[in-house]
């Protein structure tokens, strides 16, 4: 990953910086990382994360038949 720093702004670079690692979920997985997990309650989180995104997507898609 590479930013550049355009006029000696350190901290506008360092801002973008984050914004990456944000959206590649850098965060987040360093968070999951930092103890250890039982694979039964990774299955448990990983299938309540998927049920998660299910029902906002499907939230979004009822708001926008909605608004046509």
């Amino acid at each position: 990953m590479q930013v550049s720093v355009r006029d000696n702004n350190v901290d506008q670079a360092l801002r973008a910086l984050k914004k990456k690692l944000q959206r590649e979920g850098v965060f987040r997985e360093m968070k999951l990382k930092q103890h250890f997990e039982k694979p039964s309650g990774k299955k448990a989180r990983e299938k309540a994360e998927a049920i998660r995104r299910a029902r906002k997507l499907a939230r979004k898609k009822a708001q926008r038949e909605g608004m046509l």
